[in-house]
């Protein structure tokens, strides 16, 4: 399985905002700009590290390049994601995603339509919802 040793951009910061729970880190590849309307992010999530379940206005994709993770919409099953898999999330659906309990896990995260709102944070994902997972 492919680390983030190998990553193919930089792992970034620490990332310090407050709706993570675990460790991540962050790389800004494109900030928002009013030609492309979309904000691209190299995030690296340390292992059991997840988000908040959260909804962006404009939608998201996710491209899985390092590790294994979980991604999980509202009132559905936890997904494995792993490298090279695409996960298209429709604008304001919630959801959350994270790394597994034993892979760090690192994607792009691409917000498009990004003009409309960046990201709606929700509740913290609870350890008996992240450890739900079902293989």
């Amino acid at each position: 399985m492919k680390t983030t040793e190998n990553a193919i951009f930089p792992k970034g910061e620490k990332n310090e905002i407050p709706y993570f729970t675990g460790t991540s880190y962050l790389h800004m590849l494109i900030s928002n700009d009013k030609d492309f309307d979309c904000v691209v992010g190299n995030v690296t999530f340390e292992k059991k590290c997840r988000n908040n379940w959260h909804s962006h206005p404009g939608g998201q994709i996710l491209l899985v390049t390092a590790g294994e993770g979980y991604y999980q919409e509202k009132g559905k099953p936890i997904r494995l994601i792993k490298v090279g898999d695409v996960v298209e999330i429709k604008p304001d659906v919630i959801h959350w995603h994270g790394a597994t309990p034993t892979s760090e896990m690192t994607h792009i995260a691409i917000n498009t339509k990004a003009s409309l709102g960046l990201v709606v944070w929700g509740d913290a994902v609870t350890d008996k919802e992240y450890n739900s997972y079902k293989n």
